[in-house]
């Protein structure tokens, strides 16, 4: 599964004794299946085993015991935590070289928004495979397809390279915390508040580490959907649509619309307001079907 990998490694984070801790869950789930807690007791604390099934990588076997949710993917994890780092990544945030490299496009992408010769550039190139289909389609259809490519796009490499039982936990941890902070305000414990600092103080160094991996597809995702985006862009105020007949096209709410170019809602026009009511209605239907989480899971 997709979030073994980045489940292994934040085990990884806590210390050898928590991957240990798994190999040796693991060992025993591949002898008899399952793995309860008298099997591992004399090898594992409490609290690493209450980690192991706190991660997801343990999960209840109908009151049987508990079964390693994906053992191959924990393997696999497991080899690649135990050998050196590769010469494509480093431990800035996690980010590896190429998603540096795209970072750095996506960024030049950007001045196609307000620098014409690179629009034009981009369009240019992309009309070689998507003229064809404005050809063929009214131009309102055009952008419902691109619309649903770029909304399967950004649901797939969420579901890939996103992890969001990580915030789940850290999030239960901030909870945690702060209810201990109550209760040592209402004790008057000094000495006991000023671990807690200290505590809160690393969980918000491992947020901001966090939220840096979190933000690692979107680089993905925008290195595809902006060409797409400036491809329509350059379609409704270059020379694109001026060779084809389009009709006039009936938007829902809005109506009737005589050009791509007019304003529908405040200064946001027609082709805009089109694109994004199909890519959010769209990219909700696909994250449903695929069962797609983007909010933070324990």
């Amino acid at each position: 599964m997709a979030s073994t990998a980045p489940k292994v490694e934040r085990l990884a984070d806590d210390g050898e004794a928590m991957t240990d801790a798994l190999e040796t869950a693991l060992s025993v789930a591949d002898e008899s299946g399952t793995v309860t807690w008298a099997d591992v007791s004399d090898d594992l604390t409490s609290g690493e085993w209450g980690r192991l099934i706190e991660s997801g990588l343990l999960v209840d076997a109908d009151g049987e015991g508990f079964v390693i949710e994906d053992p191959e993917g924990v393997r696999e994890a497991l080899s690649e935590s135990d050998a050196e780092p590769s010469e494509d990544e480093d431990d800035d945030g996690g980010w590896s070289k190429w998603d540096k490299l795209a970072g750095l496009a996506t960024i030049g992408l950007f001045a196609g928004y307000s620098i014409n010769s690179v629009r034009d550039a981009i369009g240019g190139v992309l009309d070689i495979a998507l003229g064809p289909l404005a050809n063929i389609l009214p131009f309102y259809l055009v952008i419902l397809v691109l619309a649903v490519i770029t909304g399967a796009n950004s649901t797939l490499l969420q579901d890939n390279l996103m992890d969001m039982s990580g915030m789940g936990d850290h999030q239960a941890k901030m909870e945690d915390l702060k209810e201990r902070r109550k209760k040592a305000k209402e004790r008057d414990d000094q000495d006991t508040l000023d671990e807690l600092e200290k505590e809160q103080m690393e969980l918000m160094s491992d947020q901001m580490g966090m939220f840096k991996k979190q933000f690692r597809p979107m680089v993905w995702i925008m290195l595809i959907n902006i060409p797409i985006f400036l491809w329509i862009y350059w379609m409704v105020f270059g020379p694109g649509l001026s060779g084809l007949q389009q009709p006039v096209a009936v938007l829902p709410i809005v109506g009737e619309v005589s050009t791509w170019q007019a304003g529908v809602i405040g200064p946001m026009q027609a082709w805009i307001v089109w694109y994004f009511l199909c890519s959010l209605s769209f990219t909700q239907i696909i994250r449903k079907a695929l069962n797609v989480k983007t909010t933070p899971t324990g």
